[in-house]
C-alpha cells in the first residue's frame, strides 16, 4: 500500500516560517520525483516545488527564494522549508510522488498565515 503523509502545517503570522514534511511508504522512494502543491480557497491546485530523483530542484516564481524543497532518501521523506510567509500562502499543501506512469498524492496539510 502506497501512502504519503504530510505533517507540519499550522497557523503562523505573516513573516513567520514553517517546515512541512512528507513521509512516503510503499514505494522505492529513491526512484521517484517528489513535489509540493497547494490549493488556496477558491483556487485551483498549483505546483510550487519539485525535486527529482537526482536532487535537481525547481520552484514556482512566487515562492522562489522563500521556500526550499529537500529530500532525505534514507528516511523516505521530502521537506518544504517555508520562510517569509505571506497571507496569500494560505492553502492546503499536498505532497506528490511521481515517476513514469505512476502518481501518488498525500491528503494535505493546512497552512494558515494570518495578516
Amino acid at each position: 500500500q502506497v501512502q504519503l503523509r504530510e505533517s507540519g502545517g499550522g497557523l503562523v503570522q505573516a513573516g513567520g516560517s514553517l517546515r512541512l514534511s512528507c513521509a512516503a511508504s510503499g514505494i522505492f522512494f529513491n526512484d521517484y520525483d517528489m513535489g509540493w502543491y497547494r490549493q488556496a480557497p477558491g483556487k485551483q491546485r498549483e505546483w510550487i516545488a519539485h525535486i527529482t530523483d537526482r536532487d535537481s530542484t525547481s520552484y514556482l516564481d512566487s515562492v522562489k527564494g522563500r521556500f526550499t524543497i529537500s529530500r532525505d532518501n534514507a528516511q523516505s521523506t521530502v521537506h518544504l522549508e517555508m520562510n517569509s510567509l505571506k497571507p496569500e500562502d494560505t492553502a492546503v499543501y499536498y505532497c506528490h510522488a511521481g515517476r513514469i506512469g505512476m502518481d501518488y498524492w498525500g491528503k494535505g496539510t493546512l497552512v494558515t498565515v494570518s495578516a
